[in-house]
């Protein structure tokens, strides 16, 4: 991703609902099923800034809201 190798289905997704530019690298393990939120779009590089288990089919409004949270303050600083 760094170098700007694009990730496509099933391991991630564009994310339009957090922000424009931001994606869901989509994470299967033994532990269970965990979603990080990162941003590409950045001049310092990729921003990864919220991580979660995943719990239901679809993404949960708080962790939506926590992530577009995350993300300004990141943009913000």
């Amino acid at each position: 991703m760094q170098l700007g190798e694009q990730i496509g289905m099933p391991n991630s997704r564009p994310m339009p609902a957090v922000a424009s530019g931001v994606s869901e690298l989509r994470v299967k393990s033994e532990d269970g099923i965990f979603r990080v939120f990162y941003y590409t779009a950045s001049p310092r590089g990729v921003l990864v800034f919220h991580a979660f288990v995943k719990k239901t089919q679809r993404t949960p409004p708080l962790e939506r809201e926590l992530a577009r949270k995350r993300l300004k303050e990141l943009l913000d600083a």
